[in-house]
């Protein structure tokens, strides 16, 4: 029997849930299902699976009714699955406390990508950490000092609170609601003419190409994603 992580998919439609299944059991992990919120929040309960796959249309209520209730007391992984694509939809269910989001129809590797990113920032998440890191962008959190391929970048107080956010959740989508509430605070929520100038700063300090982003990129509509790349090879 398989040992592999456990994850908890609420899904009501029959032809997803096969596919889901076998999706994920070939690639060795564990599955529980449930078809409406109820049961996904009794079966959450009961587990304590480590990735959740979430529908938001579900027969007896919303799947961000239930991506809420979640998250007073839970912080597992919540990857929603959807056929809303609307910016609108994916605002409200990041906004609820989703961790990503994927609309229906998708593939195989993009969902094992963003499991796999989800899986890694919850084993990386620790308290009392004092450096953040993605690929070349490293923090050193007690010195304040911001490096980009061991070269420090110097960063204005409220660019280095971005890029802080932005590297505890790398990986994860921001909505800029978000972000602006973490940076600048609940009052600045709906000011997203600060973020688009603050984060078009911030890439023509850390991209090569700031037109093009390959290290913090644009969700459109929704908000912000720092990709959690990989480390640089070392230097010959």
């Amino acid at each position: 029997m398989s040992e592999g992580p456990l994850v908890l998919l609420v899904e009501d439609e029959p032809q997803m849930r096969r596919f889901l299944r076998a999706t994920l059991t070939s690639h060795g992990f564990r599955l529980i299902e449930a078809e409406t919120s109820k049961d996904g929040m009794m079966q959450a309960t009961a587990h304590n699976p480590e990735i959740i796959l979430l529908d938001l249309g579900l027969p007896d209520g919303d799947g961000i009714d239930l991506t809420r209730e979640l998250r007073t007391w839970t912080n597992t992984p919540i990857i929603v699955i959807s056929a809303r694509g609307r910016e609108a939809d994916k605002v409200e269910a990041l906004d609820a406390g989703a961790d990503d989001y994927l609309t229906k129809p998708f593939g195989v590797n993009e969902l094992m990508a963003r499991i796999r990113v989800a899986q890694r920032r919850t084993r990386e998440t620790a308290p009392g950490e004092t450096a953040l890191s993605a690929g070349p962008l490293k923090v050193d959190l007690q010195k304040r000092i911001v490096t980009l391929r061991g070269e420090e970048v110097h960063l204005t107080p409220l660019e280095y609170r971005l890029v802080v956010l932005l590297l505890k959740h790398r990986g994860k989508v921001l909505t800029h609601r978000q972000i602006l509430k973490e940076v600048w605070g609940p009052t600045y929520a709906g000011q997203t003419h600060y973020l688009r100038v603050y984060m078009a700063q911030l890439r023509r300090k850390l991209e090569p190409d700031p037109a093009q982003p390959k290290l913090v990129t644009t969700e459109p509509g929704v908000g912000y994603r720092l990709r959690d790349l990989p480390e640089d090879p070392p230097a010959e």
